[in-house]
């Protein structure tokens, strides 16, 4: 019978109550309006489409140069690298009443079922689109799919 004895603490649920617990879940879920939309990075909106000798993507990337624009095959592997940047000034006179600068890089990864020709792949950026055409490498099966037992 000593066995199954517990120890009994008066404070034990206490202890786990806390009131901030989810006061930062709180703010997250929060849609951001105001001043504040638009100034975060945003994920990086894309569409592809594959036909039989390769893939097109495009890629929305408002506001960016092309210079800001960073794109890397490796296999079947694409990434799209995007620094932000940003800056606001308002004025009166020579006196800056409000500055506001953000920076920020955004990346996006995927993979494509069949390995890329990085020496035949092209990019193209205007005016906020991204637009790649990927072709496909001679000769790759593919991705393999697994018999499952």
């Amino acid at each position: 019978m000593a066995n199954n004895l517990t120890r009994f603490n008066p404070f034990g649920e206490l202890a786990g109550l806390d009131a901030f617990r989810d006061f930062e879940d709180m703010f997250r879920r929060m849609p951001v309006v105001g001043s504040l939309a638009g100034q975060g990075a945003q994920s990086i909106r894309l569409d592809v489409h594959e036909d039989d000798q390769a893939y097109q993507v495009t890629a929305d990337i408002p506001g960016v140069d092309k210079e800001d624009v960073h794109v890397t095959v490796d296999g079947n592997v694409v990434s799209i690298r995007v620094e932000t940047r940003r800056k606001h000034e308002e004025k009166q006179g020579e006196t800056v009443l409000r500055s506001e600068r953000y920076y920020g890089v955004q990346t996006r990864s995927f993979s494509l079922a069949h390995d890329i020709d990085d020496a035949q792949a092209q990019a193209k950026c205007e005016n906020g689109v991204l637009e790649l055409t990927l072709p496909k490498k001679k000769g790759g099966a593919g991705a393999k799919k697994l018999e499952i037992r």
